[in-house]
């Protein structure tokens, strides 16, 4: 079974931590997201003690799971953030983050997000294009201020990654080429509201081997040496992050192994690293619970139509994602090949094709792996409230999101005169 051991079976019946997912279902109905604290702490502690005293920061991928709960959870133990709104940032003070351990990456930053930023006064800006930093320069002319930069560069390194968050490449829209940001880390005198502080990159997501962090890392290194030979002293080096995590069948590099390479290649330098991992941190650590409704058998086809859709986890539909799909209670029985979907009217509705298990109308299943860009990536299409979030600690529940209501949806909406 993929993910953490805080979601195991016990007397044939899958709970959080001690808490059976039945109860949770009973008390706060489906679809909804569970998660561990257990597994968000473990994995967050398994990051920072694998750098074993090298100075570094985690910035913890906002975009992964944005709950208040769970950043505030990451900012007890530590951890700084790595965002790409003005939204996250703003998630980020509520649940008591630190903005001085916060960086800004994203290509397209306005200049609303840039002055909110400069007044929270973050770490850093990961600065992604020329344009950006020459926008950044006036707003922070404008206040008064010096806005600390790392400049984002694309080394071109393939992640072997699903092309959709791939972001490494010469053809990606993030980053500059690494010719282009010398150039400008050596024309400071354009930029007299700006100072470099570091050197970013980050080629993508859901990476399973170590080898493209390595190819990447070397490209920056060399820059930074370049950097160095020519005057201008860099004091932080931002690694990205992309750590996978196994779904079903991937094997990827453990936290340890991971940081440990990262570590070994950069220890001859003094800069700080910092890393920005998101999924890895999250992904396992969370899953969707939801109820079969119906069972469809057709000639061609059986069909297990769920109460979640492709609104609660898009990770299906949009990138053909595979997670596991486990009964909450073990049976023995009539085992079938379903296909597993939800109600919303697209045939790219599912969560899961080809799944042997044995199914009563009203049995519950667990979507395994679904902490990172499940709930952050929900929507409200088919006017679907979004689904309570639970956090489970040991034997306590937690509601740390309340499922949305109708009137909710339609609050802000206005009838025609």
């Amino acid at each position: 079974m993929s993910g953490f051991p805080e979601f195991i079976y016990r007397n044939n019946e899958l709970c959080a931590e001690s808490v059976p997912l039945k109860q949770i279902a009973a008390e706060f109905g489906t679809p909804c997201y569970v998660y561990s604290r257990s597994a968000l702490t473990k994995a967050y502690q398994e990051f920072d003690a694998a750098f074993a005293g090298r100075d570094h920061l985690i910035c913890y991928a906002v975009k992964a799971n944005s709950n208040i709960a769970i950043l505030n959870l990451f900012a007890q133990l530590g951890s700084g953030f790595d965002i790409v709104s003005g939204g996250e940032l703003w998630r980020v003070m509520k649940a008591g983050g630190n903005p001085q351990k916060t960086v800004f990456s994203g290509v397209g930053k306005n200049t609303d997000e840039m002055r909110m930023a400069l007044d929270a006064n973050i770490l850093c800006f990961n600065v992604e294009s020329e344009a950006e930093l020459s926008t950044l320069n006036q707003v922070a002319q404008t206040m008064q201020k010096i806005a600390p930069v790392s400049l984002r560069v694309n080394p071109d390194v393939d992640a072997k990654t699903h092309p959709y968050i791939s972001t490494g490449l010469k053809e990606n829209k993030f980053g500059m080429p690494i010719n282009e940001a010398e150039r400008i880390y050596l024309s400071t005198h354009r930029y007299p509201h700006i100072r470099f502080t570091g050197l970013d990159c980050h080629i993508g997501s859901q990476l399973t081997e170590i080898e493209p962090f390595m190819q990447a890392s070397e490209k920056i290194l060399n820059l930074l040496n370049n950097l160095k030979s020519q005057g201008l002293e860099i004091e932080h080096l931002d690694l990205g992050g992309g750590l996978g995590i196994r779904y079903t069948h991937e094997t990827p590099p453990s936290i340890k192994d991971y940081v440990s390479a990262l570590c070994a290649r950069t220890g001859h330098i003094k800069q700080r690293l910092l890393i920005e991992p998101g999924r890895a941190l999250v992904g396992n650590s969370g899953i969707l619970l939801t109820q079969t409704e119906y069972l469809k058998h057709t000639p061609a086809r059986n069909f297990a139509i769920v109460d979640a859709a492709m609104n609660d986890l898009m990770r299906p539909a949009l990138y053909d994602a595979y997670h596991e799909i486990l009964p909450v209670i073990k049976r023995n029985g009539d085992v079938q090949n379903y296909q597993i979907v939800g109600p919303v009217c697209e045939t790219g509705d599912f969560l899961g094709h080809d799944r042997k298990l044995s199914l009563n109308s009203g049995d519950l299943l667990a979507v395994m792996s679904a902490g990172a860009y499940g709930m952050s990536m929900s929507s409200n299409y088919n006017t679907r409230p979004r689904a309570a979030e639970i956090m489970i600690d040991q034997d306590t529940i937690h509601v740390i999101r309340q499922r949305e209501t109708i009137d909710q949806l339609t609050a802000n909406e206005r009838i025609l005169p």
